[in-house]
């Protein structure tokens, strides 16, 4: 048979298995009920027999349903096992603040990803991780087995005092809180911080996970327009004034998606407007090792008064250990501390310790030195061949692994991504990005992760068929 009539036999198979695993799942075929005949499903799908009983076939060896001798097919289970005709990032998935995470983690290993957020393996320190966790193997048994203690391992903590003090932050280990990593600091924030329908203040463009993780606290969302130096004062202080929100949760040293820093004015001014209008901010810092020069950061002028920095290790060491903290003022660790205990119970000890080990390596600091230098050409080298097709960086920033970019003649960045992705290719569209849905011709690439000329071939492409 040729080539694309296998395809084509294997994708009507792969629709009847779909169809009936659908089916299962939204209950409307039931466990123990009888399927359709083979003879019935084939005229009511407009397939071959054929096709039907192998479909089925395949169903029974997954064990979504079984069969009974002479008298039919049956549903086996509700829960239905992965079926090969789930695998693989869907096409048609609306562009929300869940489509790249989606589109990135479930991508197959052979995916080029530069829409995502992390570095690729081969830039992180992965031999310092294995000698880690060989020292860890040859620890006693509580390193291995037991919780952690519920403010999180105190020498991590003594060494997170520290590195926020080279950035002007001043917290004592008992200010801090290690969590499961940077996302569950901020779920942790707004269980803390806020009730059902309270209003959060976000930039425009921000971490599309900010939205997503805010909305299921049922928070009401605002936000602001960001410029290169921080978010825009003058609509800052009108959103005070009209919508009253108790937070505002940003990224002051290196900003996601724009790679933009924090000006000293513009710091300032954000701070003191926090204080007329009693607004509580969380500074998400995740990015801090990739910078060459720190930025002005919102704990440190504000002394961990209203300002919560929270930051995590995933981006520089391994998302596969993940381990993060939240530095605030002792009060409100108090009440965190109850509320980590409470939904999650003691912390991920080895996580902590493997975080320990590796920071206090004696080649980390040169690792990073190594991924500042390689971050910085990258962002020459993608920034050039973007700029051959067109796309255009917003600003140049001064570190880290974000350029976010416009398209050429207003193209519309969604269909781009989904273009792309049934080349294998993950992008990052801008409205993934925007409350208020404005960043339409924007996509944010990650410079480590689109070393792969295809990349740019497959977009190209894209860019050059007609408008949808």
């Amino acid at each position: 048979m040729h080539r694309g009539a296998v395809r084509m036999a294997l994708s009507r198979i792969e629709m009847v298995m779909a169809g009936i695993t659908q089916r299962i799942a939204g209950r409307s075929l039931t466990v123990g009920e009888k399927l359709p005949s083979v003879r019935s499903l084939a005229k009511t799908m407009t397939v071959s027999m054929s096709t039907v009983v192998e479909a089925y076939a395949r169903l029974v060896a997954e064990g979504v349903i079984h069969s009974r001798p002479g008298s039919g097919f049956y549903v086996a289970s509700h829960t239905a096992p992965l079926a090969l005709s789930e695998v693989g990032p869907k096409l048609d998935r609306v562009i929300d603040p869940f489509w790249v995470s989606r589109q990135s983690l479930e991508a197959n290993d052979a995916a080029l990803k530069p829409g995502c957020g992390w570095l690729p393996p081969s830039w992180l320190p992965e031999e310092a991780i294995r000698r880690a966790l060989r020292t860890l193997s040859r620890t006693d048994g509580l390193s291995l087995s037991e919780y952690g203690t519920p403010l999180g391992l105190p020498a991590l903590r003594q060494l997170v005092s520290r590195r926020l003090a080279d950035r002007g932050v001043d917290a004592s280990p008992d200010q801090i809180m290690l969590t499961e990593s940077g996302t569950q600091a901020i779920d942790l924030l707004c269980r803390f911080l806020l009730e059902p329908g309270d209003t959060v203040l976000i930039d425009d463009p921000c971490y599309f996970n900010f939205q997503a993780l805010l909305r299921a606290h049922r928070a009401h969302l605002v936000s602001v327009p960001y410029t290169p130096n921080g978010p825009d004062t003058e609509a800052f202080a009108a959103v005070l004034a009209e919508h009253k929100p108790r937070l505002y949760i940003t990224n002051s040293g290196i900003h996601n998606p724009t790679g933009a820093t924090l000006s000293p004015v513009v710091a300032h001014r954000v701070l003191k407007l926090a204080e007329m209008h009693g607004l509580t901010i969380i500074e998400d810092d995740i990015f801090a090792d990739f910078e060459m020069t720190a930025a002005p950061r919102l704990a440190a002028f504000d002394g961990l008064d209203r300002v919560i920095q929270i930051g995590s290790f995933s981006k520089t060491l391994s998302a596969a250990s993940r381990c993060g903290f939240v530095a605030a003022r002792q009060e409100w660790i108090e009440g965190l501390t109850d509320l980590k205990i409470a939904t999650s119970f003691g912390g991920g000890r080895l996580n902590a310790e493997l975080a320990l080990n590796v920071l206090s390596d004696s080649g980390y600091r040169k690792h990073l030195d190594g991924l500042r230098s390689r971050l910085a050409k990258a962002r020459r080298d993608v920034g050039r061949k973007l700029l051959n097709l067109g796309i255009k960086p917003w600003i140049e920033p001064q570190a880290g692994m974000f350029l976010w970019c416009t398209l050429p003649d207003g193209a519309d960045a969604a269909d781009v991504a989904r273009g792309a992705l049934a080349h294998n290719v993950v992008l990052a569209p801008g409205n993934a990005f925007s409350l208020a849905q404005e960043a339409r011709s924007y996509i944010r690439f990650n410079v480590s992760q689109s070393g792969d000329e295809r990349i740019f071939e497959v977009i190209g492409a894209e860019l050059r068929k007609p408008a949808h």
